[in-house]
């Protein structure tokens, strides 16, 4: 029968064996939709179906059917930070006896899960929500209240012996976690990606620095041929652009070690004890290792987001250090043959579907690009901050997502530029000397001994008849020869 089957398929048109295909196909969805199994969770507002599998509650499930609003979800980064929190919350509500000891351990079980990324589906909401985060923080309780009442053996749903308000979210806010939970994100992805991604620019440059250190070369001001100096001078000035930067992000990084846990709803810290601030921010120094503190105004740390709007200016400004320094490699790129072809560039793929052989800037091209957007989202930023109408800004996610967002961009575009570009980047010393060579501006050497207005009639007559400067300086008759040879040398020049 099977092979009765098949022999028909194989003679079908190739439309109807897609169209059998299809149906299959479809059959396996119908099939699937219909096995799925869904549990009922309540909250305030009643009751509402959640897929079995799901650890979610009710307050998550109503955040998706609510706020389904583009695809960008809430940072990984924000998740992991606020189970930390979570954790440590749990751990000094313990100690002043608000939860039993069965309680914290299992949160501090399920935080733990969290932290290691083996929960990670179970946050599905969107960055675009209530601007305080308040979806997010109860995502958060209920994963872990589901997680684990389970391993206790209680169903999920159930609520006990572990409630996500009473116990999971005991003594806090969404108001003073989602903040706390950014704090620590950003400096979590500050130490772990981006300096690291600083620190590898700083040496490949540094290596260029080095490497064309004895490279006299035309300088440009204006666009315009200007005096002489070294390429390693040249990109001395990268480097030394990426040597502030980091200065700046580590000040705008211990402005971020300042938490607002403790703050509660607006700022008094309600239904908190007086020094849970800070037993919390101790707890989560001792668990992160990193020097958090409690923030000396909680009504400024949720209202005001200075510190976050501080280091977001830091990556605009790392992004436009890093967009000069891309645009300079692609002019002195360019070419190569009728453009400056000072740099040349390495060969990573083709650079057009029409054009054999051209190489193109493309990591160039790829750095602009992602320096451009990064000082997008600072003004996204900046615009979100400026918003906490009095007691609490609600724009909370939007700052978390963009910030996140810029540090994956700028971490990703400085790892691939290294690689791809100024690892293989070298220098035409050929070309750059003929463009030494032919420069007027070599000229300005002359300026101490003849005077500008002597030095300027040179470089007028050398170019309009096409000389050299030493050729129009013989001409005219202005300075002796071995005078000028002895004068116009460009390594004196630099």
């Amino acid at each position: 029968m099977q092979k009765h089957k098949a022999k028909n398929t194989q003679k079908m048109s190739p439309y109807a064996r897609w169209i059998i295909k299809s149906m299959l196909a479809c059959s396996d969805l119908t099939n699937k939709l219909i096995m799925t199994e869904y549990r009922t969770e309540t909250d305030s507002l009643g009751s509402i179906e959640v897929k079995t599998e799901a650890l979610w509650g009710a307050q998550t499930q109503r955040s998706l059917k609510f706020f389904s609003i583009g695809k960008d979800k809430m940072p990984i980064e924000i998740i992991h930070a606020y189970s930390i929190l979570k954790e440590a919350c749990a751990y000094i509500n313990h100690q002043e006896n608000r939860i039993t000891s069965t309680q914290f351990l299992e949160i501090e079980k399920a935080c733990k899960s969290i932290q290691k990324g083996e929960l990670d589906e179970h946050f599905p909401l969107h960055v675009w929500q209530t601007g305080s985060g308040t979806q997010t923080n109860m995502n958060i309780n209920e994963v872990i209240a589901n997680f684990s009442n389970e391993n206790l053996g209680y169903p999920r749903g159930s609520k006990q012996p572990i409630h996500p308000n009473d116990h999971v979210n005991c003594s806090q806010s969404s108001n003073d976690t989602f903040p706390t939970a950014m704090h620590i994100s950003f400096v979590i992805h500050i130490d772990n990606k981006l300096m690291p991604a600083l620190e590898q620019i700083h040496h490949s440059l540094k290596s260029k620095v080095l490497a064309f250190s004895k490279i006299v070369k035309i300088g440009r001001t204006h666009m315009q041929d200007a005096v002489p100096l070294t390429l390693g001078q040249e990109f001395s000035s990268y480097l030394g652009q990426i040597e502030d930067i980091i200065e700046d992000c580590k000040q705008a990084r211990s402005s971020l070690l300042k938490l607002a846990i403790g703050a509660t709803a607006v700022g008094t810290g309600l239904n908190a004890s007086s020094q849970f601030s800070y037993n919390v921010t101790t707890k989560i120094a001792q668990i992160t290792g990193k020097e958090f503190i409690a923030s000396p105004n909680k009504f400024q740390a949720l209202s005001a987001h200075t510190e976050a709007v501080k280091f977001s200016s830091c990556l605009k400004n790392l992004a436009s250090s890093l967009y000069k320094m891309a645009n300079d490699i692609r002019l002195l790129s360019s070419g190569p043959r009728s453009g400056f072809g000072e740099l040349v560039l390495p060969k990573n793929e083709p650079g057009s579907s029409i054009m054999p052989g051209k190489v193109n800037p493309t990591q160039c091209e790829a750095m602009c690009m992602a320096a451009l957007q990064v000082i997008a989202s600072d003004q996204a930023v900046s615009m979100a901050a400026s918003q906490g109408h009095l007691e609490l800004n609600v724009n909370k996610p939007l700052i978390a997502y963009n910030i996140h967002h810029s540090i994956h961009l700028l971490v990703d575009s400085i790892t691939s530029f290294c690689k791809f570009c100024l690892e293989g980047l070298t220098a035409n010393t050929s070309i750059i000397q003929k463009h030494v060579e032919n420069s007027l501006m070599l000229v300005t050497a002359l300026t101490p001994e003849i005077g500008y207005d002597q030095a300027s009639e040179i470089a007028n007559l050398a170019y309009r008849k096409n000389l050299s400067l030493r050729e129009a300086a013989k001409e005219l008759g202005t300075i002796r020869l071995d005078e000028f040879d002895k004068l116009v040398d460009p390594k004196k020049m630099i």
